[in-house]
């Protein structure tokens, strides 16, 4: 069994500096954690294309943003039209997107999960699907855009630094500060209803009841 997922951002790469990455690192099988594997300004990101090119290149694509991506049509897993990422990670349909990952693994794929942000720290790939992934004994390693790998161990590390909690605290223990550490980037980038343009926003208060 493969021990490491990878994650990875397409950014602004072209088509062939992303592949260059994934093929850098031996990657032959992308889970697209978008929960819209779409991009506007960078289509050649969209999920069709995808699936068409990666396969050329003896890489598979499989699309996970049902099971793994940042938004959700589950209404409990909203509060104030925030998405609550403690409550998103306990529903069925994301333990059965992280089952997933863990059964391509066994079957020996070397998986990158896919998002769109370039810096891992900004993205729930991080925030949200590697810490559970972690949390269940799997390493994690992040591909930044000049291919070298990040430990999510020291990127969490880096990320404790940026928002101000400290290494050691005497009253908290390191699994606190870590919880801690987690919280404050989700509250910064997690999906938010009145944050969205207003067809999204529409469209998501339909899904929403």
């Amino acid at each position: 069994m493969q021990e490491t997922v990878f994650t990875v951002g397409h950014s602004t790469h072209t088509q062939e500096r992303f592949i260059g990455l994934l093929s850098a690192h031996a990657i032959t099988a992308v889970c697209d954690v978008r929960s819209k594997p779409y991009s506007r300004i960078n289509s050649q990101f969209n999920r069709d294309e995808l699936k068409e090119v990666l396969p050329h290149h003896g890489i598979a694509y499989l699309f996970l943003g049902k099971e793994l991506g940042a938004r959700s049509d589950d209404p409990c897993c909203y509060e104030n039209g925030k998405v609550q990422y403690d409550r998103l990670a306990r529903t069925d349909l994301f333990q059965q997107g992280l089952s997933r990952i863990q059964d391509g693994m066994q079957k020996g794929f070397r998986i990158a999960l896919m998002c769109a942000e370039k810096e891992p720290l900004e993205c729930h790939r991080t925030i949200l699907v590697a810490r559970y992934l972690a949390a269940a004994g799997i390493d994690v390693k992040h591909i930044h855009a000049n291919g070298k790998l990040e430990p999510h161990a020291d990127a969490l590390s880096r990320l404790a630094r940026m928002v101000g909690v400290p290494e050691d605290d005497m009253f908290r223990s390191a699994e606190d500060l870590q919880a801690d550490t987690y919280r404050r980037q989700e509250s910064r980038i997690a999906y938010e209803l009145e944050r969205a343009p207003a067809s999204t926003h529409a469209a998501m208060r339909s899904a929403l009841g």
